[in-house]
């Protein structure tokens, strides 16, 4: 890979994290406000798309969709999946 597919690589990671991460943070306000919130598909897309890490950190500091199966499993397995995807694909 140049130089360029790398750096281009490493900031979409790197956005997405910051994305996932800021959406748990969002959400997890409108929770305690009682508002309007972000769809469930929206938060585990984001950590499909490459925001796992980002989503695990702010699920687990914002104590956010801690109880829910879905998210507990869900997200810590994406993260696995996106980690030996990039595995195979770098070996």
């Amino acid at each position: 890979m140049n130089h360029l597919k790398e750096t281009i690589l490493l900031v979409s990671l790197f956005l997405m994290n910051a994305a996932g991460f800021l959406v748990m943070f969002i959400d997890k306000q409108k929770a305690r406000r009682g508002r309007w919130r972000i769809p469930e598909r929206t938060l585990l897309l984001l950590a499909a798309l490459g925001g796992s890490v980002g989503s695990l950190l702010g699920m687990y500091l914002f104590h956010h969709k801690t109880k829910h199966l879905k998210f507990t499993l869900g997200i810590p397995l994406i993260l696995i999946l996106q980690l030996l995807l990039a595995w195979l694909l770098c070996r």
